[in-house]
């Protein structure tokens, strides 16, 4: 979201030079720059340790592909904390291990999304309403069930995928 008015004063923003920043919406009348924003998710590959990974059916995101468990960081949650609360919300899964993949813009929505992969010993499925199917898959299988190469959900698995073998 670029900013036009200051969400403060309602004052019209200028265009000022910050620094290496360029010019950046500012108010004169709070004295700020406001910078872009933009959504911060969190995206999952949750695997069992021997090469099965969870794939959820969401009709509201895709009837063509599989999804990995995501959601939004709320204020004051880590992005550790929403991956782990996002897995148990959407799946019913506690992680055992969490590990940092890396970080994917999603263009489609404006967001950056912090990839994990994450481990559970856990294997009974549990669905919140947002989810209408969940199964686990073979990762070998799994990445043909996602949305294609290019995708983040593409890339997590294939990175799981190189590690493993």
């Amino acid at each position: 979201m670029r900013f036009t008015y200051c969400p403060d004063c309602g004052k019209k923003l200028i265009a000022k030079e910050i620094g290496d920043e360029g010019k950046i919406p500012y108010c004169e009348g709070c004295k700020k720059p406001l910078f872009d924003m933009f959504s911060s998710c969190v995206i999952v590959l949750v695997t069992d340790g021997d090469g099965r990974v969870v794939l959820l059916n969401q009709n509201y995101i895709s009837t063509q592909y599989c999804n990995l468990v995501s959601g939004y960081i709320k204020p004051k949650e880590t992005a550790e904390e929403t991956a782990y609360r996002e897995v148990q919300e959407e799946i019913g899964l506690r992680l055992s291990s969490l590990d940092f993949v890396g970080t994917y813009w999603f263009d489609k929505k404006d967001q950056l999304m912090i990839g994990f992969i994450g481990k559970t010993e856990d294997k009974e499925l549990t669905l919140s309403g947002e989810v209408d199917g969940a199964q686990w898959v073979d990762a070998n299988q799994a990445i043909n069930m996602v949305h294609p190469k290019g995708s983040v959900s593409y890339a997590l698995i294939e990175h799981y995928l190189n590690k493993k073998n």
